[in-house]
């Protein structure tokens, strides 16, 4: 397995330049391969189609190759962090608890990014240590927790829906927010959130080693000297980072960090110190090709991307429930 993952991280790299050309070339403007290579190498390309390249298709593709690295990074430490085959930031209430403190930022403080990037992080956080507490408290089995999380998830929101509902300009569009989508994304929502995403991503890659040991249990590995409740909670913490960086972009999109690390697994193993890197460049490919499909397949009509991965992630997701009922190794 071991000589063969420099060849996975070539491919890796040589799709995410492959599928960011898909991106910055397929749409209903008419503009071609040729226009964005001259434009990228810094030839006239025209007015319109230099707007279209710099302010929406290449903010567009950064932001879902970065989400789609952050949900899927943040889903492997919650799965690490909780023991939990099945755990993902949209099964036990992450992204519902950032969407919550979302739109409630974007009442008190509506034209503050940093205080909706804040905010996302808090409810992210407050939401995985609520459902760790009750894992811990309750000694509650892998389906208690994902119960708890779907409860969760449900009162969030319902919360979310309830302020929208009193403050509509609390979100510009609620239901591309709900769903999950990029089709509103700007250059400095992305510019806004870059530095927390990378350290989130930068703490997950330091944390890989001490989640390895992790997976020999509690016991053991606090007899090889490793903090196992801080451990944990760090891994809590980087997960809601990225979590929140995702949500603030994207909005409440589902199933990446569920998918794409337990995927990962059947090629790269179960090694933290390799998933890690590999759950960020296979997240942010697989949510960019699947934000590429969603707004051309269907044109002149654009279908979120929250849709599409409904479609493919909740039949995996009841596979794993069902079929091997959550006892997939970590």
């Amino acid at each position: 397995m071991g000589r063969h993952k420099p060849l996975l991280l070539a491919l890796c790299l040589g799709g995410t330049a492959a599928l960011f050309a898909l991106a910055l070339c397929l749409g209903p403007s008419g503009i071609g391969p040729g226009q964005v290579l001259d434009w990228l190498l810094g030839r006239e390309v025209g007015a319109a189609a230099a707007n279209i390249l710099a302010y929406a298709r290449l903010p567009r593709a950064v932001a879902a190759y970065l989400c789609g690295a952050a949900l899927a990074v943040a889903g492997l430490l919650l799965q690490a962090a909780l023991s939990n085959a099945l755990a993902a930031p949209s099964t036990v209430g992450v992204n519902a608890g950032a969407g919550f403190f979302v739109v409630l930022a974007g009442i008190l403080f509506p034209l503050s990014l940093t205080a909706r990037t804040a905010a996302a992080f808090f409810g992210a956080f407050l939401a995985a240590m609520t459902v760790y507490g009750l894992a811990r408290s309750t000694g509650g089995s892998r389906m208690t927790i994902v119960l708890a999380g779907v409860a969760l998830t449900s009162l969030l929101s319902a919360g979310s829906d309830a302020l929208v509902t009193l403050w509509p300009e609390a979100v510009m569009d609620r239901s591309s927010f709900s769903i999950g989508g990029f089709g509103g994304v700007a250059v400095p929502s992305v510019g806004g959130v870059l530095p927390f995403l990378l350290a989130g991503l930068a703490g997950a890659v330091l944390l890989s080693g001490r989640l390895n040991v992790l997976l020999l249990g509690d016991e053991v590995a606090a007899s090889l000297g490793v903090h196992v409740g801080l451990c944990r909670f760090y891994a809590l913490l980087c997960a809601a980072l990225l979590a929140a960086c995702a949500v603030s972009m994207g909005g409440l999109i589902s199933f990446v960090g569920l998918l794409v690390p337990h995927a990962l697994r059947f090629t790269v193993g179960s090694d933290y110190r390799w998933l890690t890197p590999f759950s960020a460049l296979a997240g942010g490919m697989f949510l960019l090709m699947c934000d590429t499909c969603s707004r051309t397949l269907f044109g002149p009509y654009e279908l979120p991307v929250g849709i599409l991965l409904s479609f493919l992630g909740a039949p995996f997701f009841l596979w794993l429930l069902l079929g091997r009922k959550g006892r997939l190794a970590l």
